[in-house]
């Protein structure tokens, strides 16, 4: 049972790194887009892309917080001890982001939105990049039953590498479906755009992945091992050939397409990690086995884990496919209760 909940556990992870990235990703583009007048149409295309579905993807990291802290608590209780500080601080990103993309939109005032704007962005940043460097901590070794919160543990350079790689990686997801949202909403002018960004990134995660290499090879030797190797040797390989898919769908302008090509690449990332630990949740100090909670408890995980896929898995199916297909609309200033008063646009 622990082994197959430690499986689930990488596949939500994977879900969370494609679903939540892609929206790390828009803001960060958000950040990019430059002053109120030059950022308005690329600011008013994240808007309206990522309105229907921001929040639900924030499901997928509830239920990686639920499975380690039930399935795994001598794991969460090493993670959270040694981890506290970057896991603060992409929690404290988290919530900011949230606030700043919901309440930016209803406000009419340009120097609140101004504000709100910046809180959104800024924290679409800083959020992966810690989520990433506590991975980098975890994947080098550096986190073990009873570790001490030190900076050693997780500003280190496998960590730092990581925290940016998961920059790219959403920067790369987020301009992938930007692209296809464009013209989704007639928004031609940003296709080119977006493509280019896109390409952009993706080179980004090429040149970061290159500098990793030795970096990994010295301060995260095991982890190394598994990913030139077995079962994570040939998910890297395959994330590869899906990521240059996606360079060169982009480049042939096949939008609908480069979205799943994307999605895989970043997805076999995360499964070829999961590979690369076995058998270990901390590589190399404790297994699947002596993390997992009491066999009871894993019992009821799986029971929960099985109706959550039954009654929430379709339902987010049907919320991202009815996004995509463009049939889910935006909230009005009706909806929403926005009125304008005196000093807006100020």
């Amino acid at each position: 049972m622990a082994e197959f909940i430690a499986w689930v556990l990488v596949i939500v992870i994977a879900a969370y790194a494609c679903a939540g990235g892609t929206d790390y990703g828009a803001g960060l583009w958000d950040l990019m887009a430059g002053g109120a007048e030059r950022g308005k149409r690329p600011r008013w295309l994240i808007d309206h892309a990522m309105a229907p579905v921001w929040e639900a993807n924030n499901v997928w990291l509830i239920f990686v917080l639920i499975i380690m802290w039930t399935g795994f608590p001598t794991m969460f209780q090493a993670v959270f001890s040694a981890m506290w500080l970057p896991l603060a601080l992409a929690a404290a990103g988290l919530v900011l982001r949230g606030a700043g993309f919901a309440l930016r939109k209803p406000t009419r005032r340009l120097a609140q939105r101004r504000i709100y704007g910046a809180m959104f962005a800024v924290s679409s940043l800083v959020t992966p990049f810690f989520l990433g460097t506590v991975l980098g901590g975890i994947a080098s070794g550096r986190v073990e039953v009873g570790t001490t919160a030190s900076a050693d543990a997780w500003a280190n350079g496998t960590s730092v590498l990581t925290g940016l790689l998961a920059i790219a990686a959403t920067a790369f997801l987020g301009a992938v479906f930007l692209c296809s949202d464009a013209l989704r909403f007639g928004a031609d002018d940003l296709v080119d755009y977006f493509r280019l960004r896109a390409l952009i990134a993706f080179g980004a995660v090429v040149v970061l992945a290159l500098i990793a290499l030795p970096v990994t090879h010295d301060e995260a030797r095991f982890v190394w091992d598994g990913l030139t190797g077995g079962w994570g040797l040939v998910l890297v390989i395959l994330a590869a050939v899906c990521g240059l898919a996606t360079a060169l769908l982009l480049l042939r302008r096949s939008h609908g397409w480069s979205r799943y090509t994307a999605v895989a690449s970043v997805a076999l990332v995360v499964g070829a990690w999961g590979f690369a630990q076995r058998p270990y949740l901390l590589p190399t100090s404790l297994t699947v086995a002596e993390a997992a909670g009491a066999a009871t408890t894993l019992r009821w995980l799986m029971i929960v884990t099985g109706v959550a896929i039954v009654l929430v898995g379709p339902a987010l199916v049907v919320l991202y496919r009815l996004d995509t297909m463009g049939e889910l609309e935006e909230l009005t200033d009706a909806d929403t209760g926005a009125a304008r008063a005196p000093g807006d646009n100020l």
